[in-house]
């Protein structure tokens, strides 16, 4: 995917004008994130906005005694880093890249500039905030009434999408984390799904789904 087309596709973006695309695109840089480097830790100070081009980038949060929690990762075309946009925080979370990755980098100011220009972009940010209350709300409603498996199960049916093969686009640790349970849980999870036949595991982090019904109704309890 092009910096253009990100700038295009995001739907943060999407709906401002070209002239505005094409300065904003001017305005922008490509960055080159090596595997496992980190982008920025929460706490950090922000002037940047980041739209991934290739490759994919993990959100966490950390605990006072170090311990990482995965929240989500972001793939090509998604967008990331915008909150401080509009409250001059500092870095909420930290930025992991699972694999090499190129972001396209946009200054707060030349943003700013955007919004400022076309105050409609406003509601286009209200959505998405809403949509994030909204996944945090689910999250923290799986957290509650869905145990390991169900929420194992749900994440896998979420990185697979529409494919039965898949690559695990990270570690069994942070797919830990984005479950929200230690290594050791999470693997008995999986463990118990390939010896019911849901699951078959091809090669290192690859998988295949052989029972999607199953998962999905697993997925719920």
């Amino acid at each position: 995917m092009t910096e253009r087309r990100i700038l295009e596709t995001t739907q943060l973006l999407s709906s401002l004008p070209p002239d505005t695309l094409e300065t904003l695109r001017q305005q922008s840089t490509i960055r080159t994130i090596a595997r496992n480097e980190v982008l920025f830790r929460s706490g950090d100070a922000a002037s940047e906005l980041f739209g991934i081009v290739t490759g994919r980038i993990a959100i966490l949060t950390r605990s006072p005694d170090g311990r990482e929690s995965l929240v989500a990762v972001l793939d090509q075309g998604s967008l990331f880093g915008e909150l401080p946009l509009f409250d001059d925080g500092a870095r909420s979370a930290d930025a992991r890249a699972l694999e090499e990755t190129d972001v396209l980098v946009v200054g707060y100011e030349a943003m700013r500039a955007a919004i400022d220009a076309h105050p409609t972009l406003l509601w286009v940010i209200v959505r998405l905030l809403a949509r994030r209350l909204r996944n945090t709300d689910d999250s923290l409603a799986d957290a509650v009434f869905l145990d390991v498996p169900a929420r194992t199960a749900k994440r896998l049916l979420e990185i697979a999408g529409d494919n039965d093969q898949f690559r695990l686009p990270m570690t069994q640790e942070d797919l830990a984390g984005l479950v929200g349970a230690s290594r050791e849980r999470v693997n008995k999870a999986l463990s118990l799904f390939t010896r019911l036949g849901w699951i078959e595991v091809e090669g290192r982090n690859r998988y295949k789904i052989l029972d999607r019904q199953a998962l999905q109704e697993r997925a719920t309890l």
